[in-house]
């Protein structure tokens, strides 16, 4: 077994999905270092996930191009190389242009990852290799919040970037020696459907990424952006069907497992991580929890991913039918975010925790068997293409998701806000329930703003709650979808993609 050529896959994959989440906890340092709005700061994040998901659906040609192996290796050289000038970046201006740099690089490290590690190994031991691979890629970025908040804290922001480079160095060291060389093929750039699918992919991630702040359909760059994304979709499309040397090769989406995985993992990501997305505000910014406690609340459900996606990749999947490993994970996801709906503004650490290891465990039994579905019916020399467009429907899905409960939130808290001010007044028996243990009444200054505080909490919290009981409603919606999908003649083999 090539295990040097699996822990600098994992070590790979980690790079990429570790940054994308590590980040978003040295935002607030970032913005008083550089003396930025929040609306600026966002594209820090923003920069990296649309230059990352315009990039990876080139994975296959890029591959054919010029060798797997030397992609992998440029790409892990180029994050490196960006991450260590975000860390050293001396504006506002120079961190957005390094980390478009990022992710025009990690938009392959996740993808050619998993292609490596399925031709690597031989179908009896493929399971073993891609628990190992699932372990790192699910966990890294569950744990990111965390790992962010302890650097930040300790160190400096900086240190999120600079934390790549020791784990860079150490893949490039592995792969140089181990992963063989690849064939090349001399294909010709298609230029009209690569800006097609870069303008539509890239216009409808801006759309999600700053629709919220933007109040989406009332600004006139959203609705300029959804154009462009609608035209220049269609235009791909159509050029797709009519066209055999498109840029991507869409007819793979003609295979029911690969279409039908595809939706799956975009629902999930919508269900997942729209609410892994929102946990720190709601722990945070309503609960008053301070930053590094609110990250700790991350590790149960790291730990109960890891542990799900090494019993699932490696024993479960090889003797169970994916198809009903990948119920019970939906149920697992479902059931987390009905948990976490039925808080209060009480909810100890235990109790926002323990949903978080329901999910966690769900996460293993979705991702595992979903992939070993979905890359079923795909052949081996359209495996790098394959895992590029399914790493893409993921992030698109995770934006939406992301972009979904952030307009839910905000909708949400002013429109129960107004429903419960319209029920507590002044003269209200509730009013006076409320402030007579505090020794107020609703009709002094004082009393008037305990109570107007009192309001905007538990209008919060219903918003909350009610967002995350959709996104329940959200992972159940996506069983049915599973009955469109074949069992696959073997579960060991396919890749495992986050």
């Amino acid at each position: 077994m090539p295990v040097a050529i699996v822990v600098a896959v994992v070590l790979s994959a980690i790079l990429e999905v570790l940054d994308s989440t590590v980040v978003n906890v040295a935002l607030p340092h970032i913005k008083s270092s550089f003396g930025a709005t929040t609306d600026q700061t966002t594209w820090i994040l923003t920069s990296y996930i649309v230059s990352a998901v315009v990039v990876m659906p080139l994975t296959g040609f890029m591959a054919r191009r010029i060798g797997r192996k030397r992609l992998i290796l440029s790409a892990i050289t180029g994050f490196a190389l960006f991450s260590m000038l975000c860390g050293l970046a001396w504006s506002l201006g120079s961190i957005v242009a390094f980390r478009m740099g990022q992710g025009m690089f990690g938009a392959f490290l996740i993808p050619l990852s998993q292609s490596i590690l399925f031709d690597s190994f031989p179908k009896e031991k493929r399971g073993q290799a891609m628990a190992m691979f699932g372990l790192g890629v699910v966990v890294a970025p569950v744990m990111g919040p965390t790992i962010g908040a302890i650097l930040t804290d300790a160190y400096s922001w900086r240190m999120v970037f600079f934390v790549n480079l020791p784990i860079a160095a150490l893949a490039l060291a592995m792969l140089t020696g181990e992963l063989a060389d690849s064939p090349t093929v001399k294909t010709r750039i298609d230029w009209a459907g690569l800006g097609l699918m870069a303008l539509a992919i890239g216009a409808l991630q801006y759309v999600l990424d700053q629709g919220q702040g933007k109040d989406w359909f009332a600004s006139h760059v959203i609705q300029a952006a959804a154009l462009i994304s609608a035209v220049a979709g269609a235009l791909f499309l159509w050029r797709a069907v009519t066209r055999q040397d498109n840029i991507v090769n869409l007819r793979m989406f003609g295979d029911a497992n690969f279409a039908a995985g595809n939706a799956i993992i975009a629902g999930f990501a919508v269900a997942m991580f729209g609410a892994i997305a929102i946990l720190p505000l709601f722990v945070q910014g309503l609960l008053g929890y301070p930053v590094i406690e609110a990250g700790y609340l991350f590790i149960p459900r790291g730990i109960a991913a890891g542990f799900s996606m090494v019993i699932t990749g490696s024993v479960l999947v090889t003797r169970y039918d994916p198809r009903l490993l990948a119920v019970f994970g939906l149920g697992l996801t479902a059931a987390s975010n009905f948990m976490m709906g039925g808080l209060n503004l009480n909810a100890t650490f235990w109790q926002l925790a323990w949903p978080g290891v329901v999910g966690g465990l769900g996460m293993g039994l979705v991702f595992v068997p979903q992939s070993t579905l979905a890359f079923a019916g795909i052949d081996s020399s359209q495996q790098d293409e394959a895992s590029g467009l399914y790493g893409v429907t993921r992030q698109l899905g995770s934006s939406i998701g992301i972009a979904v409960v952030g307009a839910m939130i905000v909708r949400g808290i002013a429109t129960d806000t107004a429903t419960l001010t319209g029920h507590v007044t002044a003269f209200s028996d509730t009013a006076y329930a409320m402030l007579n243990p505090l020794g107020l009444t609703p009709d002094t200054p004082e009393g008037a703003a305990v109570l107007a505080g009192q309001i905007a909490k538990q209008a919060a919290m219903m918003s909350y709650a009610r967002t995350f009981n959709v996104l329940g409603w959200v992972a159940i919606a996506l069983l049915p979808i599973l009955l469109f999908m074949r069992k696959p003649a073997t579960s060991g083999g396919a890749p495992i993609a986050h």
